[in-house]
């Protein structure tokens, strides 16, 4: 099956598009094959991306109380997931938390509130949120995720300079009944179009892991790709206890890998990005799906911990990557870290075994 990839890259690379068999093959890997799998599928990522990784930041700006009942998502309406509640963050309290995450090297923060959509107020408070953002941060980008737009109201975040808007697509149209009922498919589509109507950079992705097949996989990543998204976030099912998915365990490590391969055999071009669920499933794989995917979230999500961002950072680093925008990224010779400190463990010492 090596070969098999590496004509599958080779002819992607040629410009022909992957098609819902090839990216089924992908998906479908014996996990012994991971690691050719991995080395094929990452030419393209090489190819569009280089080694660079872009970091991007999120920052929760209304959390909880939403009236919307998606299974999965711990803010939900019915979710009693124990989470912070909270409606809007001050402009000082966001600006604060995005100043954060900007420190640590992210190229983007991402605006997130929780709810059905937007009020027209709502987009005036995220106006003046972006505008003085921009002016502390002028070279950061910011993408906006506030629910289902209205008419007149991707153009009013455009204006006060949102760069990109995500929404997520979440699974397949045939799968999306079974996992949230108060929306439709069409009114996901519906914003995403929105968005791109008004010049804002398409972001929409799915979850992986909400029962769906691996067919359903594969709608879910043509219908991206049909969409023209410009980053595909790939989120991992968190199984929140007090959510109808609680206890959910579909996924292993290696099908995670799979799962980011078959996106960048589909969609080539495109920002795939490490999501939500990534410690929890990937694992100490997270390295290896570096090699296939080009951005990660760092730190924290909404309602969850994330990996230390030192940690992230350094697994960058140590993977042979640069992150976007920063200054190893414009050098011909990355700087060497300093060398970590050896200590003694265990026997014949006063420290505790490490075991």
């Amino acid at each position: 099956m090596s070969d098999t990839f590496q004509q599958l890259a080779d002819s992607v690379l040629a410009g022909n598009p992957a098609t819902p068999d090839d990216a089924l093959a992908v998906l479908r890997a014996d996990d012994s094959e991971l690691i050719p799998l991995v080395a094929a599928i990452s030419r393209l990522r090489r190819a569009h991306f280089s080694n660079r990784v872009k970091v991007n930041y999120l920052v929760n700006l209304k959390s909880g109380l939403c009236p919307e009942n998606c299974n999965y998502c711990s803010q939900a309406l019915g979710s009693t997931a124990p989470v912070l509640k909270y409606s809007w963050l001050s402009e000082e309290e966001a600006l604060e938390q995005a100043a954060a995450g900007i420190g640590g090297g992210a190229a983007r923060v991402c605006l997130v509130a929780s709810g059905r959509g937007p009020s027209n107020r709502d987009i005036d408070r995220v106006a003046d949120v972006v505008a003085a953002l921009k002016e502390q941060h002028p070279g950061v980008e910011i993408c906006a995720c506030l629910g289902l737009l209205s008419d007149g109201q991707a153009e009013r975040l455009k204006e006060a300079g949102v760069d990109a808007y995500n929404h997520n697509i979440t699974t397949a149209a045939s799968h999306h009944d079974k996992i949230v009922q108060t929306h439709t498919y069409a009114d996901r589509v519906d914003t995403v179009e929105k968005a791109k109507s008004a010049g804002l950079s398409p972001c929409s992705g799915l979850i992986a892991g909400l029962g769906e097949t691996d067919e359903q996989l594969v709608e879910a990543l043509f219908a991206l790709k049909e969409l023209n998204s410009d980053s595909i976030p790939v989120n991992f099912l968190m199984p929140f206890d007090g959510t109808p998915m609680a206890g959910t365990w579909e996924l292993t490590p290696a099908r995670c890998v799979k799962i980011l391969a078959m996106a960048r055999l589909v969609c080539p071009d495109t920002e795939i990005r490490i999501a939500g669920g990534r410690e929890m499933h990937l694992r100490s794989l997270q390295p290896l799906a570096l090699h296939v995917a080009n951005s990660v979230f760092l730190g924290d999500y909404l309602t969850s911990e994330g990996q230390d961002a030192a940690a992230d950072l350094e697994m960058i680093r140590d993977n042979g990557f640069v992150v976007e925008g920063s200054a190893d990224d414009h050098q011909t010779e990355r700087p060497q870290p300093a060398a970590p400190a050896i200590r003694r463990r265990g026997a014949g010492t006063d420290v505790l075994p490490n075991a």
